[in-house]
């Protein structure tokens, strides 16, 4: 039997249990297999993608992908096709699919407007899985999207805690991190935001308290 690589087993493990929580979501691996099948250019990110680098998979409610912008309204069309029950709900940065019932997003389908998600698209970890292959984001990538999360002014408080629990978890399990890419990444969230970056990542390191 063949084993799957630790990113592929995280998402195995955070599908099962956001569909043992809500039996109503719509899982990963059938959006990956829609958006391959149109020859979509997409990363997997949220805590779907990033599970594998935090080595601690947890359930979500919804299934983030960063879509290039030219696949941008192909994907929002193959996917409400393949899931009748969602709803289009359009925002500058995202477009959120809904159930139509509960209107609770299923699907964010993130627009690469910031230099950092361009880029996102082009710093990956490609996983195999179920037959699909489909890209994450690298590590370092990984680290700078929840950064970037959990120091945004329009993002909850609650949120930006468990942004800040992934990032503290990628940061603990992951001993090697190209600390120059890092600031390079770091540095796409606003003009100095890598040396802030580091620090953070200095402060996880160091066992002392992350200051948002």
């Amino acid at each position: 039997m063949q084993l799957l690589d630790v990113h592929a087993n995280s998402l195995a493990t955070s599908s099962a249990l956001s569909g043992y929580y809500m039996n109503t979501t719509v899982l990963p691996l059938p959006i990956i297999s829609v958006l391959n099948a149109e020859g979509i250019n997409f990363v997997l990110a949220g805590a779907h993608g990033v599970g594998g680098w935090m080595d601690d998979p947890r359930a979500t409610q919804d299934v983030d992908v960063v879509v290039a912008t030219r696949h941008h309204k192909k994907a929002i069309k193959a996917l409400l096709s393949a899931f009748p029950i969602l709803e289009a709900d359009d925002h500058p940065a995202v477009t959120r699919l809904r159930d139509q019932n509960t209107k609770k997003v299923r699907i964010d389908i993130i627009k690469p407007t910031q230099q950092l998600f361009r880029d996102a698209l082009k710093h990956t970890h490609v996983v195999t899985q179920e037959g699909q292959t489909y890209k994450i984001p690298s590590l370092e990538m990984a680290l700078t999207m929840k950064f970037a999360a959990m120091i945004s002014p329009h993002r909850q408080d609650e949120d930006k805690h468990q942004d800040a629990h992934d990032f503290i978890r990628i940061v603990k399990s992951n001993k090697e991190v190209d600390l120059q890419k890092l600031t390079t990444f770091g540095d796409l969230v606003y003009n100095g935001g890598g040396a802030e970056l580091l620090e953070k990542v200095r402060q996880v390191r160091a066992g002392e308290k992350l200051n948002l």
